[in-house]
């Protein structure tokens, strides 16, 4: 049987009275491609947060590659890489430098390193432009240099919050590229959530996931037999609705909803 890498068991959390992730409960096997998918505001980052233990749960229990979320933070950040939907990079720092302070946060050996870098900077084609400052960099460069960041040290599992939002179609195909061929070579577990429906027929197993409740499950192939559905984005808009959903509007209620709460305690 297959190790599970993400154990979650009735995840909740709630923002004052808003319920953003309302007792889910899943697991991921390593080595998946595993998509996480629904509509804005739905509870994906929320949740995202929590398995990378940067929001504490309201209740429920979850572990990462055998690590408790709450109790073990420490072990399981030093198993996972992250993605952010905002670039994390520190643009006054060259492309090389962060690359470097990464590779020391995360205890990769120093005879190990620069041949590390060198191999994950010239998979990004970003080698020839290694001493460049990377606020010269386009958005598709930036987004190329957080992927070639995020795999540096290996990690267990890659938690990928739209990793290529807003990039054109070039670029998203190669930065697919660049996290399925290392993801293939070192065995890495991918945790990805996507706007893009082509993407999510990369994955082994989807998730979809509204109003903060997970409402299927399955292979795509097995969510397009349920619901008679061609393409992953016709199996999308069947089981969410066509409503579009503005996610600005939801996060200023969050934002309400996490400041009401702060001021009960």
């Amino acid at each position: 049987m297959a190790e599970e890498i993400v154990q979650v068991e009735n995840l909740t959390k709630e923002f004052g009275d808003l319920v953003a992730v309302d007792d889910i409960s899943f697991e991921v096997y390593a080595g998946e491609v595993f998509g996480f998918l629904g509509p804005n505001g739905a509870g994906k980052t929320t949740t995202i947060s929590m398995l990378t233990t940067l929001l504490e749960p309201t209740a429920g229990k979850a572990k990462v590659a055998g690590f408790d979320v709450i109790c073990e933070k420490e072990s399981v950040r030093e198993s996972m890489g992250l993605i952010f939907q905002e670039s994390s990079l520190d643009e006054d720092l060259t492309a090389l430098e962060n690359m470097k302070i990464h590779a020391v946060l995360y205890h990769l050996p120093r005879n190990q390193q620069q041949p590390r870098i060198e191999k994950m900077l010239k998979m990004v084609e970003l080698w020839e432009r290694r001493s460049e400052l990377v606020m010269n960099f386009s958005g598709g460069m930036k987004r190329r240099l957080e992927v070639a960041r995020s795999l540096l040290h290996y990690p267990r599992i890659l938690f990928m919050d739209e990793p290529t939002l807003g990039l054109d179609p070039q670029t998203r195909n190669k930065i697919w590229d660049h996290v399925l061929e290392t993801h293939a070579k070192e065995k890495i577990t991918l945790f990805m959530t996507t706007h893009y429906m082509d993407e999510a027929e990369y994955c082994d197993r989807v998730a979809v996931i509204d109003h903060g409740k997970i409402i299927a499950l399955g292979t795509p192939a097995q969510l397009k037999e349920k619901t008679g559905a061609k393409t992953m984005n016709d199996v999308f808009l069947e089981l969410t609705g066509r409503d579009v959903r503005d996610e600005g509007a939801g996060r200023i209620e969050r934002m309400k909803a996490i400041m009401r709460g702060r001021f009960r305690r």
